[in-house]
């Protein structure tokens, strides 16, 4: 019955420090994420660059004119120019209004529903979707998808 026990306290142990490491990683990369968006709302390149790969990917999803959906993949380094020309009286604000965050090994997935304002009025809406990776340094930023609309938004 003793042997029970101990055994019982060994699975406890380790199911709680793996928990407690994996809830520690979800923090580290919803950092990285935070650290991303405060970049982008102060116009910081640099913050931005600490957050990314070297061979980052961004798209973006929206609605079309003629009610078409368009895909279109944006240059990482024409973004990065276009924030560092970022006037300093426009305010960028992206309010995430949630974090669902899946790990498995070096590679994650974040999923950030959005609202985002542009000199406090309201813009529009979305989903933001990470794919990151930890090179064994730190965790990167290596894929970001967005959709955008200005329907349903509940603005």
């Amino acid at each position: 019955m003793r042997v029970y026990k101990i055994v019982f306290i060994i699975c406890c142990c380790c199911f709680f420090t793996g928990n407690l490491a994996a809830q520690n990683e979800k923090e580290d990369i919803k950092k990285v994420i935070k650290s991303f968006f405060k970049g982008l709302q102060n116009g910081d390149t640099i913050a931005i660059k600490k957050t990314i790969s070297d061979d980052l990917i961004l798209q973006t999803s929206f609605i079309n004119k003629e009610g078409a959906s368009v895909l279109r993949r944006e240059d990482a380094n024409k973004f990065l120019k276009s924030l560092a020309s970022k006037k300093p009286e426009d305010i960028w604000e992206e309010k995430l209004e949630s974090y669902a965050i899946q790990v498995d090994g070096p590679m994650a997935n974040v999923w950030t529903p959005y609202k985002f304002y542009l000199n406090y009025k309201f813009s529009h809406c979305g989903v933001n979707s990470f794919q990151l990776f930890n090179n064994g340094e730190k965790w990167v930023i290596i894929y970001l998808i967005d959709t955008r609309r200005r329907l349903g938004c509940n603005e």
